[in-house]
């Protein structure tokens, strides 16, 4: 029997030829700018300081002479107009709709939406779902958060039902009994939400509603919004417990909910918002552009096209990627993607680059020698050190507190294989750090935890 063929795109503008992509996103970019230089006080400034005429930005190479917008350009921005920035760029009076970051750097950043920004985001949404699995008509159980204005939360609903699809809008916040009794009652087919948290039910699941994830019927699994889906041991856990195929999707709050998703060929998270979205991949070193190719590495830079409420242009997202595939199943022809790690989290141990994310990676493989939970302990200033990489690694259910030496040894040797750098790890016991919910897992402690607790 031959296998099934892969399902077509959810939009056909995900299967034209890349060159017509490339044409089709220099005309919307022209429409932007023009859009930004009149409607923008933000971009306003920035051309002018720069001294860009945004009517010269004729070929993809002249929007290089464009500064590129950061983060802190944006935190700025939000201080000094709040409650959208500088950067609104709709009148208020249009604004439908509006999402906040997490804000685990301080106060949450906010993004507005109007009408026709809603639909684009819900589009976006919607294609990137579909990718993973999601079809019309399946039930899905909503494991992210859906309070505090989080993209994972009403964005995802928008998305689901665009597909028309069913959404159980439990969300994270609304416990772990109540999901898995909603999983046990409503057997969905998909289940969304973060990768550790998923994880975390699939391993409760027995205790709290009698019977194994396994059992509950689940085929497909859509996780984002923190590092886990790419690492191999954590989606090997998430698939093995569940029974099910994991597909990871990645967005972000300035952009769009999602804009890049794992297709079922799972060879990475194919791009499904070019119409949207001008995607750079730039040298995070020197900040020159790097060629879309198989096996190329870099920083990903974007530019909504379109966009009204709270447009970005040339934004560093801090995303550190790998290319895996250029074009896939279903005649995909857009770039897929790994995410290894962002900007903010990179720490540098003796002159070695490292993302904590690097860290779970080796630890999680390592079950069932341990727990496979691990905090990188940075408690300097910045992102520098010259001393050890600090760990606390919790010891396996049932471990005996007198065999922590040797376990921390074993730590320590693989992480220096695997890594290049020097590990001191403290094992802590079962259960020490708080189990994942409707927080994003945060992989990096700036403080020691108290060790009695």
């Amino acid at each position: 029997m031959s296998a099934p063929q892969p399902t077509a795109p959810f939009s056909e503008v995900e299967s034209r030829p890349w060159a017509d992509i490339e044409a089709m996103q220099l005309r919307r970019l022209r429409t932007q700018l023009d859009y930004l230089a009149a409607n923008s006080v933000f971009y306003q400034r920035k051309f002018a300081a720069a001294g860009v005429e945004p009517a010269a930005i004729r070929t993809a190479g002249d929007l290089q002479r464009i500064p590129f917008t950061t983060k802190r350009e944006l935190r700025d921005s939000l201080q000094a107009a709040p409650l959208l920035g500088l950067h609104q760029a709709a009148p208020q009076a249009d604004i439908v709709q509006v999402q906040a970051s997490s804000g685990t750097t301080g106060s949450p950043a906010y993004v507005g939406l109007t009408r026709a920004d809603r639909e684009s985001w819900a589009e976006m949404t919607a294609r990137g779902l579909y990718a993973s699995g999601i079809r019309p008509g399946d039930t899905v159980l909503h494991g992210f958060s859906m309070s505090k204005g989080f993209v994972g939360g009403v964005p995802i609903y928008q998305g689901i039902e665009r597909i028309g699809a069913v959404d159980i809008p439990i969300g994270a916040d609304g416990g772990v009994d109540r999901l898995l009794i909603a999983a046990r009652d409503a057997r969905p087919r998909c289940i969304v939400g973060t990768p550790n948290f998923l994880l975390y039910l699939a391993q409760v699941a027995p205790d709290l509603i009698g019977m194994t994830a396994s059992d509950i019927g689940v085929q497909r699994l859509v996780v984002g919004g923190e590092p886990g889906g790419g690492i191999p041991a954590i989606r090997e856990g998430l698939q093995s417990h569940w029974g099910a195929m994991c597909c990871e999707v990645m967005g972000g709050t300035d952009l769009a909910c999602v804009y890049w998703a794992e297709a079922e060929d799972q060879r990475g998270m194919y791009f499904v918002a070019p119409d949207f979205i001008l995607a750079e991949l730039v040298d995070p070193h020197t900040s020159q552009p790097v060629a879309w190719r198989e096996g190329a590495t870099g920083e990903l830079v974007y530019s909504a096209l379109g966009r009204q409420a709270s447009p970005v242009l040339r934004f560093r997202s801090g995303d550190h990627v790998t290319v895996t595939a250029m074009g896939g199943p279903g005649g995909r022809t857009t770039p897929a993607i790994r995410c290894f790690g962002r900007t903010d989290d990179m720490l540098i141990v003796r002159g070695i680059n490292l993302f904590p994310s690097a860290v779970q990676d080796v630890v999680s493989a390592m079950k069932p020698q341990v727990a496979g939970i691990v905090r990188v302990l940075a408690d300097f200033e910045g992102h520098t050190t010259q001393g050890n990489l600090k760990l606390l690694v919790e010891r396996a259910p049932g471990a005996r507190p007198q065999d922590d030496a040797a376990t921390a040894a074993l730590v320590e040797a693989r992480v220096r294989n695997a890594l290049a750098v020097k590990a001191e790890v403290r094992m802590v016991r079962h259960g020490f750090f708080d189990a994942p919910g409707a927080q994003k897992v945060a992989l990096t402690l700036r403080r020691a935890p108290d060790f009695d607790k």
